[in-house]
């Protein structure tokens, strides 16, 4: 069974109380930051839609695909990823719900359930494709960062997508599988919490084990204090701003060593 899949439905489970209120607040673009532009791209036969933002001036830059939460394309989400333009990077916020966006956990649950992980995976590979199309974008310096089920997605396209560099995990389901492990690339961060009963602590320990007997770049740290969701503010009983702003800091350290530097 699909490592999404295997975890789907103890996600199910901790999505219910973690992530009980989608985001709501609205993304304002800054004066060094251009977006949000809603663009298209193909997936084979089927045309996908993501927002877009880019740092001002002129030049090439780094790039990151945005994995949303199980709410689908919500403002939270489209926050994330000005926030990341504005640290530098042309951000791509890939629609994996097709314009649906939940506003309740049975909806979320329901859009979540009703996306096969290959699907989802063929979206956000075609994502990286559309970036590397773009004038201003470095082709040979993207990654990728997700949330919850995002994260979960991160994982999957890190082993898909061996053109990555660098993929930023924030409590979604690590790999298990050593044959799968071996096919990524990109240097791996992942941000967890070690109340979330989805992803245990073992779950996160056997993942960096792994890695690390294959010799491959991991740095993962659990907060002691959070759980699931812990970074999104809408999580009004889990979220934690101190962790929050610890774990923001570690991928924007992580992504400036990986996708900027040498």
């Amino acid at each position: 069974m699909k490592t999404i899949s295997r975890y789907f439905m103890l996600f199910s489970v901790v999505f219910s109380l973690g992530c009980l209120v989608s985001a709501t607040a609205q993304s304002n673009s800054t004066g060094n930051v251009i977006g949000p532009e809603n663009v298209s791209f193909l997936s084979g036969s089927e045309t996908v839609h993501g927002v877009l933002y880019r740092p001002q001036g002129a030049g090439t830059f780094p790039a990151i695909v945005i994995i949303h939460e199980w709410w689908g394309l919500n403002d939270w989400v489209k926050q994330q990823a000005q926030m990341f333009a504005e640290h530098g990077y042309v951000t791509l916020a890939v629609d994996l719900y097709r314009g649906q966006v939940a506003t309740d956990p049975e909806m979320a649950h329901e859009l979540m359930r009703a996306l096969p992980q290959d699907r989802g995976v063929a979206y956000l590979r075609s994502g990286v494709a559309y970036l590397k199309t773009l004038k201003y974008v470095k082709a040979n310096r993207i990654g990728a960062a997700g949330w919850c089920m995002g994260g979960s997605f991160a994982m999957q396209l890190a082993i898909a997508k061996p053109s990555l560099r660098a993929v930023a995990i924030n409590y979604g389901a690590p790999e298990a599988d050593p044959a799968q492990l071996k096919k990524i690339h990109a240097a791996i961060l992942g941000n967890f919490g070690a109340q979330d009963r989805g992803i245990t602590p073992k779950d996160v320990a056997d993942f960096a084990a792994a890695m690390k007997a294959i010799g491959h770049p991991v740095d993962v740290k659990e907060y002691p204090d959070a759980g699931h969701a812990f970074q999104n503010p809408n999580n009004k009983g889990g979220y934690r701003p101190a962790d929050t702003a610890d774990a923001d800091s570690r991928m924007f350290a992580f992504f400036a060593k990986y996708l900027k530097g040498s």
